[in-house]
């Protein structure tokens, strides 16, 4: 879907607030719903970061700082 559609709804990919580019894909598979974080290499490669099995309204912090560790990891490993 991200793939293929122009705009995908924030239902499926949202922004992390507060965050430098941080993207969370949301998959729901039967009762079972997952996320994973990604972000943007110059708008047209989507880079999968870290993922998890969401069991609260609430994202851990520690995945996001994961996430985020590993988006700055990305970028230094690209300079």
């Amino acid at each position: 879907m991200i793939e293929e559609l122009h705009r995908v709804p924030e239902t499926y990919l949202k922004h992390i607030e507060n965050t430098d580019g941080l993207f969370e894909i949301r998959v729901q598979q039967g009762s079972d719903i997952f996320r994973i974080f990604c972000f943007f290499d110059h708008g047209q490669l989507v880079v999968l970061a870290n993922g998890f099995q969401k069991k609260t309204q609430k994202t851990p912090k520690q995945e996001i700082e994961k996430a985020l560790k590993i988006k700055k990891e990305y970028e230094n490993e690209k300079k």
